[in-house]
């Protein structure tokens, strides 16, 4: 009898640690980004879209020009016609716009095993966390917003290239920027193994466009 009492008292206590633990490292801080340094993020390493215009985006490039206590600095360039998007990026410190041709320079992320933070600008914070659920939020910097879980199928149903992989998406209102009129809504569409893999707009005439996103390296 007391075998059995003994037993149920420690599965009873291992499953309220348990589910302390899940509660803290879900919970407790969001916006803090763990992992293990990504390859992702090394010197070197490049990051484009489609050689075809999308949306009045074309020729869009960038690559990792330094790595610095787990932040990597990104320098690139752009040919942006489309004037809303011109709008929204002209809000990041580090963008340069001389008419269509935009230029980057030091624009800073984290890149890990658990997922992206952006470190520049008034959007800094947590992009995606790949072991997130739908549902969960992360805090975008001190604007009082914050980015949704909104989709994550668990099976591998997003084309990317050739292949079918299986995607966490992410969506942020884009209000808290000084111009973003025009712009609804920006999905972040990421695999635990390519990082990064699309950028869907919502435009607030009811269009969106998904921009292919493919980085030299993964995790």
């Amino acid at each position: 009898m007391k075998k059995l009492v003994g037993m149920l008292l420690g599965l009873t206590l291992l499953t309220l640690c348990y589910s302390c633990e899940k509660w803290f490292n879900k919970e407790e801080d969001p916006g803090v980004l763990n992992g293990d340094q990504s390859p992702m993020g090394g010197v070197g390493v490049t990051v484009e879209s489609s050689s075809v215009e999308i949306a009045g985006i074309s020729n869009c490039n960038a690559s990792v020009i330094s790595l610095n206590d787990g932040i990597s600095s990104y320098s690139g360039s752009a040919t942006v016609k489309n004037e809303f998007l011109k709008n929204l990026v002209a809000n990041i410190p580090g963008i340069s716009i001389n008419g269509d041709p935009v230029s980057a320079s030091n624009i800073q992320f984290k890149l890990t095993s658990e997922g992206f933070e952006c470190k520049t600008g008034p959007g800094a914070g947590v992009m995606v966390k790949y072991g997130s659920d739908i549902g969960d939020t992360y805090p975008i910097g001190s604007t009082g917003k914050v980015r949704t879980v909104v989709a994550k199928t668990g099976v591998d149903d997003y084309p990317y290239g050739f292949m079918l992989i299986k995607v966490i998406e992410v969506e942020e209102t884009p209000s808290y920027l000084k111009n973003s009129a025009g712009v609804s809504k920006v999905t972040y569409i990421a695999n635990h193994k390519y990082g990064l893999v699309g950028v869907k707009v919502a435009f607030g005439d009811g269009s969106d466009a998904t921009f292919p996103i493919y980085t030299s390296t993964q995790n």
